[in-house]
């Protein structure tokens, strides 16, 4: 007898409460049925259940067996699945939750990338600057920017990102460039409501840390249009370098204040512990660290 047949049968019965019912369930007989619960008490040199003509009872060894049996048939199910489509493509549906900006930026383009290898998998992107709760939501995996806390969730560290004071060259001809971080409180500073404390900067000089009290006529909730009112020299921002990498290189915004150490953040991917993690799920955090754009933040 084979102890995996055995064990589905044995889960059969204890669920439906009759060999017939596990006879029934699994598609053979009633004498096989019986047959296997015979022989896997013979190999496990117990009784699993008591037999009377009107019910089936379990014993304490029943008991204890069928309390782990059906996550350890369910968990060989899965693994010899992920063997099978080893050499698939990725299937099913991904759900990712990712930050606004960062998910318009960096997270859809690679996701693209990611379909085009993998052209049946589908992709449901839900983008927001709120902590979205995985589990009831319904999310395989999520972009996490900053700190975690005391998260319960599994993390992978992606890359880095580093917060820059940014300003557009007409803003600084009109207004000067501040030369010490003290001099911020006399400009246009474009807040993001997003930070904790968006009225005060976090800033290091000599590896302690300052915080600059800002005040400006502009709050915001996005590092896109924190950008965006920048670029337009609406003021100094205070933008994630993903938000301004392009403008810095092709000069519509210039570092203020560059000897002025500012905050690093990690970014993470997030994950429910699961004793399972679908393979689409893992497939593609090893993308994001191996092709995707976090390397462009290390």
């Amino acid at each position: 007898m084979d102890l995996v047949d055995g064990l589905r049968v044995f889960v059969a019965a204890a669920e439906t409460g009759s060999f017939a019912g596990a006879a029934r369930r699994l598609a053979i007989s009633n004498k096989l049925a019986s047959k296997y619960i015979g022989e896997l008490e013979r190999r496990l040199g117990v009784q699993l259940f008591q037999r009377t003509t009107r019910r089936l009872g379990m014993t304490t060894a029943g008991e204890l067996l069928i309390a782990r049996a059906p996550a350890w048939l369910d968990a060989l199910d899965e693994m010899t699945a992920d063997l099978r489509e080893e050499g698939a493509g990725l299937t099913g549906t991904l759900r990712l939750a990712a930050p606004v900006t960062f998910g318009e930026m960096y997270v859809q383009p690679m996701l693209l990338r990611l379909q085009r290898v993998h052209p049946d998998l589908k992709v449901d992107l839900r983008l927001s600057d709120r902590h979205i709760d995985l589990a009831s939501e319904g999310i395989d995996l999520a972009i996490r920017i900053g700190e975690l806390g005391n998260s319960s969730l599994i993390a992978r560290r992606l890359g880095r990102s580093e917060v820059l004071l940014v300003a557009s060259p007409r803003y600084l001809e009109q207004h000067g460039a501040p030369e010490t971080p003290a001099d911020l409180t006399s400009h246009h500073c474009i807040r993001d409501s997003n930070m904790l404390e968006d009225s005060k900067w976090p800033l290091f000089e000599n590896e302690t840390p300052q915080w600059v009290k800002v005040s400006g006529q502009i709050r915001v909730n996005s590092a896109r249009a924190a950008r965006n009112l920048a670029v337009a020299g609406e003021g100094i921002a205070f933008c994630p370098d993903y938000a301004v990498a392009p403008d810095l290189t092709s000069g519509q915004l210039v570092r203020v204040l560059e000897r002025v150490r500012t905050p690093i953040v990690d970014i993470n991917a997030v994950y429910l512990k699961s004793h399972h993690i679908p393979r689409r799920t893992r497939a593609t955090i090893e993308f994001m660290v191996q092709e995707g754009f976090a390397r462009q933040f290390q």
